[in-house]
């Protein structure tokens, strides 16, 4: 289930980044915004560095995430040695 934000900021086109998700009017990924949060980058820092985004797409990038990350069904993996 997708949310507002998610469905106005997130797109996925086969034609755009291969079909990652990225942020509407761009080829930035959602991918790439949560590397950038993860490497403690702040909001201010990402919108004066991509001047193109706005802070509900930073925003949407992490609830999409959490999206996906709700929705992942987790399955047990037998690792042979």
């Amino acid at each position: 289930m997708t949310t507002p934000l998610v469905n106005e900021r997130i797109e996925v086109n086969s034609e755009i980044l291969t079909g990652k998700a990225i942020i509407k009017g761009t080829r930035i990924a959602v991918e790439f915004i949560l590397e950038l949060l993860a490497n403690d980058w702040t909001y201010e820092a990402i919108l004066e560095n991509y001047q193109q985004l706005k802070k509900a797409d930073i925003l949407a990038a992490i609830d999409y995430a959490r999206i996906i990350i709700k929705e992942e069904q987790l399955r047990p993996v037998k690792v042979e040695e």
